[in-house]
């Protein structure tokens, strides 16, 4: 063998070698490097597949369209994301701090003031491309800053939990059609809920943003996204109450919502996102005393409009939701001092907008204001209503790191339950509520927060 011969059997040699190991690296073979394999990870995916702010109720739509553009061509795609935060919170009165993104009862703030350094929440999540036409996926999550159980602090066990957030079966390939369905436990599609904070999430979403055991179709256009959702009936994780029976256990599925948006391309000036939705059983149909998930009489069902704008480095966002019919919770039939009081209405609304500002930084910095309203009871009612003004700015290094910060404030303290009274012990007295009142709303209680953190996906 001649000395060209001899180099051009060691470079074959040492090609195979490197076509072995890189199928060992990828846990693939070398003839499939280029296809798709059987694990691996997307970090932005990731992001904003568990982002709580942006695409709230649309994840579906944002996966099959991660499906299309080749993001998840792994037959599993493994994920998570972590949330940690500092906070300092004030408030005028006793224990009552109003900040939502922190459930606002004595058992979590006590005093007039409040420090934190905590992991608000954290997620797990895995998405399965069983065929070409069908996506599994299956989301864990641990908050204990904003977990439901009651009487519990965030270092109790009942706060600790880790449970299955969202759970589906989902049909569709947006590159041979525009329909999609899918089945499980999900994201009502009701409002636009999203927000243009960097991290506070808009009282719309604390009012209405809907999670339930349902089936949804959808149809996923260039300008139109339709969807219509059948809702398990009794009542729901959040935001979804149709009585069964009289009771909230959900054993029909006698609840439905659906929502239809637009998007209309203005050329140079941006575009525009206007879009409206309907639900059957909202969760504002318990009479006196309002309890979460406690069964009601009749559904009270709700509309939603909404619009979001966006041009160049400027978004705005606007949107409100209203119940159609009154709230029966919001009258207290029980306290002679409340009696001037009817049954109301719930209106929420949003209105914010959010600047990308090139500050000499390899990327911009985000800077955000937002308003936004809860109104639930009658003028001058202790119940009336709860505002929340954020003003913030964040910064992305990398596509699945956030860093941001905060100033809150919020006026008016009206959690959900028992916000008309109803809820004194045996002796007739309940904590911080003075004795001649019957509700522990306040309408001049007023909290300031200020809070800095990190949002971090793998």
């Amino acid at each position: 063998m001649n000395a060209e011969a001899e180099a051009a059997a060691a470079k074959a040699a040492l090609a195979q070698v490197e076509s072995t190991a890189a199928s060992y690296d990828s846990g693939t073979p070398a003839s499939t490097k280029a296809s798709s394999g059987l694990v691996g990870t997307n970090a932005s995916y990731s992001y904003k597949v568990l982002d709580h702010s942006l695409r709230t109720n649309a994840k579906q739509r944002y996966q099959l369209e991660a499906i299309r553009d080749g993001a998840l061509e792994q037959k599993l795609t493994f994920g998570g994301q972590v949330t940690a935060l500092m906070d300092y919170q004030t408030s005028n009165s006793n224990s009552k701090f109003g900040w939502l993104m922190r459930h606002p009862t004595s058992a979590n703030q006590i005093g007039k003031t409040s420090t934190e350094a905590v992991v608000h929440s954290s997620n797990l999540n895995v998405t399965a491309r069983l065929t070409d036409n069908i996506t599994a996926y299956a989301e864990l999550l641990y908050n204990p800053e904003q977990n439901f159980a009651s009487g519990s602090t965030i270092t109790g066990l009942p706060r600790n939990n880790v449970n299955m957030r969202h759970a589906y079966l989902m049909y569709g390939n947006l590159a041979n059609s525009n329909f999609y369905a899918s089945l499980g436990k999900m994201d009502i599609p009701f409002g636009w809920n999203d927000t243009v904070s960097l991290f506070t999430n808009s009282t719309n979403w604390h009012s209405f943003a809907g999670l339930a055991y349902g089936a949804l179709v959808g149809y996923a256009g260039e300008n139109l996204h339709f969807r219509a959702m059948g809702i398990q009936g009794g009542a729901q994780f959040r935001n979804a109450n149709t009585p069964v029976a009289d009771t909230n256990v959900p054993s029909k599925l006698n609840n439905f919502a659906v929502d239809a948006n637009y998007t209309f391309n203005l050329g140079d000036q941006g575009r525009l996102l206007a879009g409206a939705s309907y639900q059957y059983g909202s969760s504002y149909c318990q009479e006196y005393p309002v309890k979460h998930f406690r069964g009601c009489k009749d559904n009270v069902d709700a509309v939603a409009a909404y619009a979001e704008y966006v041009n160049n480095n400027l978004t705005i966002i606007a949107e409100v939701a209203k119940t159609l019919e009154v709230w029966p919770g919001t009258a207290n039939p029980n306290f002679p001092a409340y009696a001037e009081f009817e049954a109301e209405k719930n209106l929420t609304f949003t209105f914010g907008g959010k600047y990308a500002a090139n500050l000499g930084l390899e990327n911009t910095v985000d800077l955000s204001a937002e308003f936004s309203r809860f109104q639930a009871g009658a003028n001058g009612s202790p119940w009336e209503k709860q505002d929340q003004f954020v003003v913030g700015a964040s910064y992305f290094p990398v596509d699945n790191v956030k860093l941001f910060s905060e100033y809150i404030h919020v006026r008016g303290w009206v959690p959900l339950n028992f916000l008309s009274g109803g809820n004194r012990d045996a002796n007739n007295l309940m904590p911080n509520v003075p004795a001649l009142h019957e509700s522990w709303s306040e309408q001049d209680a007023e909290s300031d927060i200020l809070v800095i953190g990190i949002q971090a996906a793998f």
